[in-house]
């Protein structure tokens, strides 16, 4: 059961993999994205991306940006 990440910055695309979690940094906070999360747009802080791909825990550093989550499809548009 994987979600489809896609991270994208201006320089091109930095992730696109099937992970079965992802977690952001929300301007309230942290928060993790599961298979089947309600829909949502929300804006991101500097800090950490955090996914799991084939059971391997994942960083990615980024400034800011934006996320969209969407039928098991989550795009995250970001200064990295």
């Amino acid at each position: 059961m994987t979600i489809a990440l896609h991270i994208l910055s201006p320089e091109g695309t930095l992730v696109q993999a099937d992970v079965t979690l992802v977690t952001l940094p929300g301007v309230q906070g942290p928060f993790t994205v599961l298979k089947d999360h309600a829909a949502l747009i929300t804006a991101l802080v500097s800090g950490n991306i955090r996914y799991v791909e084939d059971g391997q825990e994942k960083f990615l550093p980024i400034r800011e940006g934006f996320v969209e989550v969407k039928d098991n499809v989550v795009k995250v548009c970001v200064e990295a």
